[in-house]
Order: structure tokens, then sequence, then C-alpha cells
């Protein structure tokens, strides 16, 4: 027994040995005083004191030597905000731009509640991603100068989801965008592009600030700007770079909020517990399901369903295109159970209709059985439009399906469109020796719609000057493609564009539309309600 308790006290007094400073020039990144680092956060977070590791070789130490020695705890983080303020890793920046962004903050505590809030479903797995690639924790913190951590966000310019994807740029990091679902709002699929895209940025410049720029005003502009300051011998640092206004205020948003992180007390704001482990998990979807039916199965409110798996803007999940949803993390296990018991009937009351040939909303309302408006409501079919061959339609569900809708549709599921040709009620002045049969044959008319048009028969002859009218064909807007998430499926594509008549363009003279037309002739079209104005965002 007493040579076993001499070995663990020797053991433990070696161990002690590794936390001993061998000299005064032993390297360390802390200040024993302030214990800042020289990465330079300027606040020490209790507990995390840096190891001091000797160089010499390890003796052991006496009894008294042994009490005196700081010993350095393991303890993880508290909650993910001690956690994230562990990984801050970029140099701050220090403005007046910077304290006028903290003051806007701090000046508006309900905000700041209400999106530190929000962030709770996501901050463990952007966080888990960030260290897992060894960035900046900082970075957790962007989409909150991004979208206030709302995935359903979108910009006037276009841009959508937490980490605000222009749709190019989602394209260009896989993310999908289609009829059943737009991956720039979806957790898991934005979360990997956005840090894919901050890391390559990173690569490019080897700044953090100056990647952050790139994110905002694109790597082209801030690759320009550089050249531009290089070739004038101007530093071309983050500060010294001439960008816009919004770009200038980029980073010093992220650093105020940075710094409200690091310190809240020293700006009276309250942040709300966010508990250091997962909010969510991934639960497999092997069947197309409705989305009310998931929210009921997993026993949460839709509108929590709906927070984590923004990228669903349909009323049904596509199984093969969406393999997996995410849930809380206690109602995985809820959801799975139910789901496996679930005998009331079909999971899905939706499905998808490929068009076969290019037909006009109320056809195709009729052959699914839908009315023409709610066809319209649930497909986002502007007016005046033809829907395409090849075009993917959400309508409802026979009893009689049983197959899931297939992979291909899944994944290439689009919806186009052509103007539909609306005839208006024109009159042309006859010329010499104009007839029915003349003035059918010049605007490519049945003689007899002519002739029934203005009260004649099929052989009659219009005297020189005579107002004839007839119905021409005129374009409602130009043709359009559409893709889930993008304008049409948001309900923000326009409703109409310019119209062009079928025989030539068309002009606008004090108030009414002229139309060139062969032969020198002129066509007065009357101008009726004008054209429609674009919805606004």
């Amino acid at each position: 027994m007493k040579f076993i308790a001499a070995t663990c006290l020797a053991g433990s007094l070696v161990l002690a040995g590794c936390a001993a400073p061998t000299d005064n020039n032993s390297s360390s990144s802390t200040s024993p005083k302030t214990g800042t680092t020289a990465g330079g956060t300027g606040s020490k977070v209790a507990g995390s004191a840096a190891p001091v590791y000797p160089r010499d070789a390890l003796s052991p130490l006496s009894s008294s030597e042994a009490h005196s020695q700081s010993v350095v705890t393991l303890a993880p983080p508290a909650d993910m905000w001690d956690r994230i303020r562990r990984g801050f890793k970029m140099p701050n920046l220090e403005s007046d731009l910077v304290r006028d962004r903290e003051q806007w903050y701090a000046s508006r505590p309900d905000y700041i509640q209400r999106m530190t809030e929000r962030s709770n479903k996501y901050m463990f797995h952007i966080v888990e991603e960030l260290e897992r690639r060894n960035m900046p924790t900082e970075l957790a913190l962007l989409p909150y100068i991004e979208s206030a951590f709302n995935p359903q966000a979108v910009s006037s310019a276009r841009a959508a989801g937490m980490w605000q994807f222009m749709p190019a740029t989602g394209t260009d990091f896989d993310l999908k965008q289609n009829i059943f679902r737009d991956d720039r709002r979806d957790v898991l699929a934005s979360t990997r592009a956005a840090l894919d895209y901050l890391q390559k940025l990173y690569g490019m410049f080897g700044d953090w600030q100056l990647a952050l720029a790139a994110y905002n005003w694109g790597e082209g502009s801030v690759s320009r700007a550089i050249a531009k300051n290089q070739r004038a011998g101007l530093p071309t640092t983050y500060s010294d770079l001439n960008m816009p206004a919004e770009t200038r205020l980029y980073v010093p948003k992220l650093q105020a909020v940075k710094n409200i992180v690091a310190n809240p007390q020293a700006f009276n704001a309250e942040l709300p517990l966010i508990a250091n482990h997962p909010y969510f998990q991934t639960v497999t979807l092997t069947r197309d399901l409705d989305v009310e039916l998931a929210a009921k199965l997993a026993d949460v409110r839709i509108e929590d369903f709906r927070a984590l798996n923004p990228a669903a803007h349909k009323p049904v999940l596509i199984a093969a295109g969406t393999p997996q949803i995410l849930l809380p993390w206690d109602n995985a296990a809820v959801f799975q159970r139910n789901f496996d018991a679930y005998s009331q009937g079909q999971y899905a009351s939706w499905t998808a209709w490929v068009v076969p040939n290019t037909m006009t909303v109320a056809d195709a309302a009729q052959r699914s059985g839908m009315s023409e408006s709610d066809l319209r409501a649930m497909n986002n079919v502007p007016p005046r439009m033809l829907i395409k061959a090849g075009s993917t339609l959400i309508v409802p569900r026979g009893a009689r399906v049983k197959e899931d809708v297939a992979a291909v549709v899944a994944d290439g599921g689009h919806l186009s469109f052509q103007p539909e040709i609306v005839n208006r009620r024109t009159t042309v002045k006859a010329g010499r020796n104009d007839s029915v049969a003349t003035i059918a044959r010049r605007y490519k008319l049945a003689p007899s719609n002519v002739a029934e048009w203005n009260d004649v028969k099929p052989n009659h002859a219009f005297k020189r000057g005579y107002s004839v009218v007839v119905y021409l064909p005129v374009r409602a807007a130009p043709a359009a493609r559409v893709g889930a998430g993008v304008a049409v499926a948001r309900g923000h594509a326009a409703a109409s564009s310019k119209r062009s008549s079928a025989p030539a363009q068309a002009n606008t003279a004090r108030g009414k539309n002229v139309v060139k037309v062969p032969a020198g002739k002129q066509v007065v079209r009357e101008k009726r309600g004008g054209t429609p104005s674009k919805k606004k965002r």
C-alpha cells in the first residue's frame, strides 16, 4: 500500500511539473496579468488560462512546490456564447463605424433579443462546422448581419436564406433551386455552401476582412479595388479600399456584434441562453409526405417545422428530392414512431404532374381536377400565360396513385410559360381597292371573320378611308421560365411586360399605341388600361 501511495504521489508531482515554468523566457500567448491573447479579444474568459509548456527535461516537484502552480481547467464551454468567444481568431477592426454600429445595436435590445432567440435553432450546427474546418467562430455571427438569422429572408436583389445567396451563386455552390425546394434556404446546405465560399475567398485574398467584403460585394469587385489601389501605390487593406456604403459598413457591423457577444454587460445587452448541444437531428424521409402531416407526426408546431425545413416551400415534401428533414432533437424519435404506426390514409395528398403539351391554365386545371384559381395559387402562375410542355405542376394526388414522385422529376422539376395570344379590337383605314379579301390577306385573317366583324358580305369592297374593324393578336408578355425560390415562385414575378402587336413593334404617341404596318398603312389600337405594373418585392 505504501508503494502504491508513493507511486501515485510521484505521478502527480510529475504531472504538476508539466505545468511549471522552467525559466522566465517560456513562450506563452497569454499575458499572466491580463489574460488577453495575442489575437486580441481583449477579455479573459474565466477558467481558460493557456498552459505553459517546459522546454527542459521534466523533474519531480517537492510537496512545497506542488501547491503553488496553477492548474489548467478542461471544462467544456458553458453555453454557445462561451464557445463562440473561445474561437475568436479574426483581427479586431477599430473605427468610428464600429462604434456607430455598436450604438445602433445596443439601442435596440428588442431587435437583438429577437434575432438571437431565432439563432438558437441553428447556432450549434454552424459553430460545429466552423470548428471542424478550423475557421474563426466570428463567422457564426454573420447571419445576424445578412438576414437576422431568418432562413426565409429574401432581399430586393433576390438573395435568399440566412446566408443570403443570389440565385447564380447558389447554383455555383450546388444549391438546388426548383419548384419543390430552394436550397439557399436549407439550413445544412446553405451553411455548407457559405463556409465553402468564405474559405474560397480567404484563399484568394489571405485576409478575413477582405474575404467578407468579397462575400458582400463580389470577389471581382474586391479584386478590381485592390488592383486600383496597387496601381496608385496605396494600401490594400479593407479600410483603404474604395467600396460601396453597404460594403463599407459590412465588417463594422460584424465587429459590433462580435464586441457585444464578447462583453454583453458593457452594452447593457442580454443574450438568451443557447445550450451547448445540438438543437436538431436529421431524419430520413422514405415517402412523399405532406408538410402538415410531418409536423403532426413529429408533434411540433408547423411554424417550428418550417423554421428547420425552410427550403421546402410547397405543401408536400418529395422524398426523392428531400431525402432528409430536420426535427428538434427530442422529436425525431417521436416522428419515427408515429410515422411507422400511421395508417389513416395517404402520406401525401399532393403530387407532381408533368404537362404533356403546351396548354392554357384552364385546360391544365380541368385535367388535374382543380379550379383555375387554385391551380394558379398553388403553382404561382402569372396571368395571361400558357403553361409550356414539360413543365411540372403541383396537383392533387388521387387515391389510386401509389407511386411517389420520381427522382428525375424531383431534381429537374421546372415551370415554364409562354405568352398567351390575346386578340384585341383594332381599326384600320381602308386603302384604294381594299376589300374584305385584301384586308383578311394582309393581316392573315379569315375573310368570313372580317366580314362578320364589319357586318358586311364576304365580297364587300370598302371605300378608301373607311375604318375597318379587325381583331389582331397581341402578345401579353415575353416567355418566362420559372424555378421555385426565384421570383415567380415567391410571388414576385412581373404580371406582364410591355406588349407588342403581332404585325410590328409598338410606339407610344399622345396616349395611344400606334402600330406600323405594311404598305404604309396605320393601325390605331385602343389603349385599354395600359401595361400592368410589375409587382414589388
